[in-house]
């Protein structure tokens, strides 16, 4: 952990909960809440204003949702990292979350929420999903469909890498990881990239904390 606290704005609209969560992060040295907003307008907003290096956005407001908020967000920063709560964890709710842009989708009914290191994670550029979401237990089947190398691939795809990172880590080409990226989906019988991490995680096929 870098010597500069990591900066969050809370976005929620309820103040209650915002009051809440910025009581529990204060406690902690490594966090800094630098603002809060009350609706998606309000968060788009505030990011251009405060620009801050975790965004913790709510998924249910009036108006402008958490997803539009994000995807609108992810327009003018597309490196934002964002970490979603939520009180619903159907996998559809999920999956347009991450592929709207958030790196993060917690419960905040889950009574072990440890909000501060969700965000830590998310800003290390980690992906950081519920456990109770990606608890599902993974069928042998499924991991034999992958070679020892593309499980490694799919990890690192699934911790936010870009090819050329992936490649630079593991001494390969970008093509030949591009080659396991194309396997591995249709290996899987998926097709966006959102929604291999979230197969992967429901399946077991990854670590996502």
């Amino acid at each position: 952990m870098t010597n500069t606290p990591i900066t969050v704005l809370l976005v929620d609209d309820h103040a209650l909960v915002r009051r809440g969560f910025r009581r529990l992060l204060e406690d902690d040295p490594d966090l800094s809440v630098v603002g809060e907003a009350s609706s998606g307008e309000e968060a788009v907003q505030r990011v251009a204003e405060l620009d801050p290096r975790v965004i913790v956005m709510d998924s249910a407001m009036p108006g402008m949702g958490g997803l539009a908020a994000i995807r609108t967000i992810r327009e003018t920063r597309p490196d934002a990292r964002i970490l979603m709560l939520s009180m619903h964890s159907e996998e559809t709710l999920v999956r347009q979350a991450l592929a709207a842009g958030a790196r993060g989708y917690v419960l905040k009914s889950a009574l072990d929420l440890d909000l501060a290191s969700a965000i830590k994670q998310v800003d290390a550029g980690e992906l950081v999903v519920d456990p109770a979401i990606a608890r599902t237990p993974a069928h042998g089947a499924e991991r034999t469909r992958l070679t020892p190398r593309e499980l490694e691939v799919l990890q690192l795809i699934c911790d936010g890498l870009s090819n050329k990172e992936i490649a630079v880590r593991l001494g390969l080409s970008a093509n030949t990881v591009a080659v396991h990226r194309a396997r591995i989906m249709n290996a899987l019988g998926v097709h966006k990239t959102a929604e291999l991490v979230m197969y992967a995680m429901q399946n077991g096929l990854i670590n996502p904390l």
